[in-house]
């Protein structure tokens, strides 16, 4: 079948077949989605096993609860914010932090602090580099906001994520920070380390058909908001990691890899209340007013929530 007579028989499944008032938005995607796929089909002669292999792929990914980790992988999360990035552009709204994808590992409800926390429960202290991180949320217009809301979350040494890994303590590694009268945010927590997709999982599997490998870059998550101003969703990545410009998920992107100073000053660490040498990350958060112009910068998706 040639393109034109798909389209008409697609057409016929999706739109002349509904028998009642249809959702015109959902009907429009399905439609093309439909479409397409029968395509693709055509075009690369996909035979039935094929099919039902894919399908079978794709039940088992729902199953092992990896769609959320193929959708990067993909580079599906990655377009999306391309897209966002050129309606931003397209409603006047340029610079400021750069946006990178979310990931699938978010978890509503971390405990929240004033101006400073600490991330990790010390289980891990005797074998981790401590950091500090720290800096300031702006507006578009470089002013402070004082009372913004900073959710930070992050891997632990084994590169797995709390409530995620029933061994990990409740929060560990995230927290909700409200920056302090000046704008400032803080907070201690230990070096995360890089990780790669589960052995043998969906994602893997495909990623090894596709000839790729499924490792990420050690990084750390943030949402930034505040009254009036568009959320931020965005990660800084950790210099110097071997897959720093490598990411199985295409999330890292200039602006994004702050430069990690080691502190080894003896004052400096006592200053910290410390009694070894940690590492700092100086990295300010800079926001943009809520515009009508532009797409919400909120995306609703299901979450998981403590």
């Amino acid at each position: 079948m040639n393109h034109q007579e798909i389209d008409q028989l697609a057409k016929a499944w999706i739109v002349d077949a509904a028998d009642r008032p249809a959702n015109p938005r959902v009907q429009a995607i399905v439609l093309r989605l439909v479409a397409d796929l029968c395509k693709a089909m055509e075009d690369l002669d996909i035979q039935p096993s094929e099919f039902w292999k894919g399908v079978e792929f794709l039940t088992n990914a729902g199953k092992n609860n990896e769609l959320g980790l193929l959708t990067p992988g993909l580079g599906l999360e990655r377009f999306m914010d391309i897209r966002a990035d050129e309606a931003e552009a397209r409603a006047g709204i340029e610079g400021g932090t750069p946006r990178t994808i979310e990931g699938p590992l978010y978890v509503a409800g971390a405990p929240e602090s004033q101006g400073f926390a600490r991330l990790d429960d010390g289980s891990e202290s005797d074998q981790a580099e401590v950091l500090f991180m720290q800096g300031t949320v702006f507006d578009a217009d470089g002013k402070p906001l004082p009372g913004a809301k900073v959710e930070v979350w992050h891997a632990n040494l084994l590169g797995n994520y709390s409530f995620f890994d029933s061994s990990q303590s409740h929060f560990n590694l995230r927290r909700t920070i409200i920056t302090d009268a000046r704008g400032g945010y803080g907070f201690q927590t230990i070096m995360p380390k890089g990780y790669g997709c589960p052995p043998g999982g969906s994602t893997a599997t495909l990623l090894d058909h596709l000839g790729r490998h499924g490792q990420r870059p050690a990084h750390i998550h943030f949402f930034v908001s505040a009254p009036g101003q568009r959320k931020l969703t965005t990660q800084i990545n950790i210099d110097g990691d071997e897959y720093l410009w490598d990411d199985f998920a295409f999330a890292s992107r200039e602006g994004l890899v702050p430069p990690v100073t080691r502190v080894d000053d003896p004052a400096a660490i006592a200053a910290r209340g410390q009694d070894k040498p940690f590492a700092s990350i100086d990295f300010d958060f800079r926001l943009h007013r809520e515009v009508a112009e532009a797409p919400p910068a909120q995306v609703e998706r299901q979450r998981a929530a403590a």
